[in-house]
């Protein structure tokens, strides 16, 4: 997800940076395009992989203006728990509006989450949420503090027929290692609600590790992983890895190029 939408978003996961990708700018009209490629070993959002543990594409484009708002699209491939409906594509769209204020930066907007694969029929499983973030410098580290709300709707509901919403408070923090091309990162997150995606849980999730950058290429090696008991991840388990597989903490290794 570019810085990664999912950041932006998010993600997401921990390969969610605070890294700045080369843009193609229009000067006459303020106009920016950025974006990414990425090749991950598996696909965690929150702390939970979408993927059964397998390998994902993903990529993704924002267009911005001068003024601070922003539109954008990013997609990633699904396999296991995360084939919502048999859909096997996540594909999220986004606008928002980002200002820099004093020594930091705000940041929000809204993402609308779309399964085009999903083939229940009468069942949507598309979603919205609307979220916001503040970043800026602590000493020689980059840090965020931002949430993701999804207000009561049915397409997230936990129960059939019934509605549902969550809420997703996180912080990330890089730091730079002087005179290499190595960010340490850390991530802490925290999910509550009654929605499918945490399956009413309240959830910790967690990521420690690094970029190596090179030119427009990003390696992030990262441990991403829940707190999620043995015993609860039994809510989860419809793919071919178990519960337990997909909400435990386990090593992720991406590469994204940006452009």
């Amino acid at each position: 997800m570019p810085q990664t939408i999912k950041a932006a978003l998010a993600a997401t996961v921990l390969s969610a940076t605070f890294t700045a990708a080369p843009a193609f700018a229009d000067e006459a009209s303020s106009i920016t395009i950025t974006g990414s490629a990425t090749l991950t070993s598996e696909y965690r959002l929150r702390g939970i992989s979408q993927t059964d543990r397998d390998p994902a594409v993903q990529a993704g484009i924002t267009v911005s203006h001068a003024s601070g708002f922003y539109i954008g699209t990013w997609a990633s491939t699904l396999s296991g728990a995360g084939t919502f409906g048999g859909d096997n594509m996540e594909l999220d769209l986004l606008a928002g509006y980002t200002k820099s204020v004093g020594g930091v930066t705000v940041d929000g907007g809204l993402i609308y989450y779309v399964y085009p694969g999903a083939n229940i029929p009468g069942t949507s499983f598309d979603y919205y949420e609307l979220y916001g973030s503040v970043s800026g410098k602590v000493g020689p580290a980059n840090a965020k503090l931002g949430t993701f709300w999804a207000p009561s709707q049915k397409d997230i509901a936990v129960a059939p027929k019934a509605k549902g919403h969550n809420i997703w408070v996180y912080t990330d923090w890089g730091l730079p290692v002087s005179g290499t091309p190595v960010t340490v990162k850390a991530h802490l997150g925290y999910s509550s609600g009654d929605s499918g995606y945490t399956k009413g849980l309240d959830v910790i999730d967690y990521g420690i590790g690094a970029d190596f950058a090179y030119k427009n290429l990003t390696l992030n090696l990262s441990y991403i992983g829940t707190d999620v008991s043995k015993a609860n991840s039994l809510r989860w388990g419809n793919g071919r890895a178990t519960g337990h597989d997909i909400t435990k903490g386990g090593l992720v290794a991406t590469v994204s190029a940006a452009f």
